[in-house]
């Protein structure tokens, strides 16, 4: 009986222990209670950050909490590249990662640990990345570059940095020397660079291989070189914008002939404004060998790679005709050349007369008293231009307010007052239809009428200052922190003085570049051909733009 009891006793602790070691052996998050919101951190690592004279063939860290393995894997990043497979072992929060065949003599070796790590529990990722150097030789390098990524998107980029050689070297074709990550909010810093020129990217790695893909990953240039040749030198403010980079060409996908007057075409994507242009196209008669110009486009207003190009040419249905283009360029530089489709001729002929759609303003809208723009939307190509007599612009007086008229496109006029408006004011355009024709010679014989206000702007806001830099044809940039479409520029006068009036009140971001090509706009560089991006500082503070306030002084640096 007691043997049998003794028995019973061992059983049962056997199974007790048991259950206790599967217990212990479940990294499950408890139960109940507040969700795990703290990231996981690390606590220590070996070597220390600094050793020198490192001969051991295996690293460690201490994590805060239980990580994700895979993760952690994912995360781990050693400049320069080690070519042997790692042995990854973990006990409990710590993991040690072994260097089979050891690491290479007299060199210094950085470990990055990405922000891809997620904790067990929440998937909580580590707020930055984690950085450490150590040295197999008596010496350590200790220069250093850093930045900043810009854009939504800018947590877990990776930073490349490649030993500059020459400019001809593809480097993006290869794995980088160097690797570091972004944070959260978007800086980095590469750490432990040997003494070197050096070449930087920014990639939005999607397989995380290390390699640079241009159809999947986004990627940021840089404006520069960055040279490190000076003991414990280090550069700070190599800033990226982070773009899509476009290889492909664009193409005339299809052309409708939608009467005897009109061909509606369609493009692969938005091309450049003078890809629209009527001067581009030319239709060719393949069985006479006749060429045909084409007199009027128009875009169409909603759809952005969709426009209409009208002729008044008389085309046969029994030949076969081909739209050619000149020259077609997407926004990302991509060029097709004599590009052409074949399209069925129709002999429907053109019958309805051209009409005024919109206005900007709407009628009885508002606009600004100061450099109004008033447009006016056909929804056809206005065939004759002399039509500046058919539009009256008046006051409630009835005096005659001169302006200035000018087609955007062959459907859409733009007009600019003489001098400004008055504030808080009405205003009336009369435009007689009747002098208008399309392509076919159609007409309505109907007068439109706009009538709008002025507003005072006393609510608008502003801001000022001066610009300390040695860079040249800078531009400084004002952007709408909620809205990165809308943005406003301002090029600093003589004295360096800049500045924003009649602005909207709201949270704004500051940043300046130097506008190296003179085209007012900001270039991103490219990858392949390389081309550098302009050079560009961010202000590292937002600004509140209170209505009926303008700031002033407000007095930026950009070095």
């Amino acid at each position: 009986m007691v043997k049998r009891t003794e028995q019973s006793v061992k059983i049962f602790l056997f199974f007790s222990a048991l259950i206790f070691l599967i217990s212990c052996a479940n990294q499950l998050p408890p139960g109940g209670g507040e969700v795990d919101a703290i990231p996981p951190e690390i606590i220590s690592s070996y070597p220390e950050n600094g050793t020198t004279n490192f001969t051991d063939d295996y690293i460690e860290f201490e994590f805060s909490e239980y990580v994700d393995k895979r993760s952690f894997k994912d995360a781990l990043f050693i400049s320069p590249a080690i070519d042997e497979q790692l042995e990854i072992s973990w006990s409990g929060t710590s993991v040690e990662i072994g260097f089979p065949n050891g690491l290479k003599d007299s060199l210094t070796y950085v470990v990055t640990i990405g922000t891809d790590v997620v904790d067990v529990n929440n998937k909580n990722r580590m707020l930055n990345s984690y950085s450490f150097s150590f040295a197999t030789g008596d010496k350590i390098d200790k220069r250093s570059i850093g930045g900043k990524v810009y854009g939504k998107d800018s947590e877990g980029t990776l930073i490349f940095a490649y030993k500059y050689a020459d400019d001809t070297t593809k480097y993006l074709a290869r794995k980088p020397d160097y690797l570091s990550q972004t944070g959260k909010d978007g800086t980095y810093k590469l750490n432990g660079l040997a003494e070197s020129v050096y070449r930087v990217f920014a990639v939005n790695d999607e397989f995380r291989d290390l390699l640079y893909q241009a159809d999947q990953d986004l990627i940021g240039i840089p404006g520069k070189e960055i040279s490190l040749t000076n003991t414990d030198s280090t550069y700070s403010g190599l800033n990226f914008f982070m773009m899509k980079v476009d290889t492909v060409k664009p193409r005339l996908l299809g052309t409708v002939m939608t009467d005897s007057n009109h061909l509606v075409i369609s493009l692969s994507e938005e091309c450049d404004s003078a890809s629209y242009l009527a001067n581009n196209f030319q239709i060719v008669d393949s069985t006479s060998n006749a060429v045909y110009p084409i007199d009027f486009s128009y875009r169409n207003k909603t759809k952005k790679e969709e426009f209409v190009l009208v002729h008044k040419n008389k085309l046969t249905t029994e030949n076969n005709y081909f739209l050619v283009a000149k020259k077609i360029q997407d926004l990302e530089g991509n060029i097709f050349e004599n590009e052409s489709t074949g399209f069925v001729v129709s002999d429907k002929p053109d019958t309805t007369a051209l009409k005024l759609v919109r206005t900007e303003p709407g009628r009885n809208g508002s606009t600004d008293f100061k450099n109004p723009e008033i447009l006016l939307f056909f929804d056809e190509a206005v065939a004759n231009k002399e039509i500046k007599n058919a539009i009256l612009f008046t006051d409630t007086s009835k005096n005659k307010i001169g302006f200035n008229l000018s087609f955007i496109d062959d459907a859409t006029i733009s007009l600019k007052p003489e001098i400004d408006l008055k504030p808080e004011k009405n205003y009336e355009i009369k435009v007689n239809l009747n002098y208008f024709s399309d392509a076919a010679g159609n007409k309505v014989d109907s007068t439109f009428i706009l009538k709008f206000q002025t507003i005072t702007g006393v609510d608008f806001t502003g801001i000022s200052g001066k610009l300390t830099t040695t860079k040249n044809n800078v531009v400084v940039v004002l952007q709408d922190s909620k809205d990165a479409k809308k943005f406003f520029t301002a090029v600093p006068d003589k004295t360096s003085a800049y500045k924003f009036e009649r602005i909207d009140a709201g949270i704004y971001s500051m940043w300046i570049y130097s506008d190296k090509d003179s085209s007012g706009t900001f270039d991103n560089g490219y990858p392949e051909p390389f081309r550098h991006s302009e050079e560009f500082y961010f202000v590292p503070d937002t600004i509140k733009l209170r209505p009926r306030w303008s700031v002033t002084d407000y007095n930026i640096m950009f070095e």
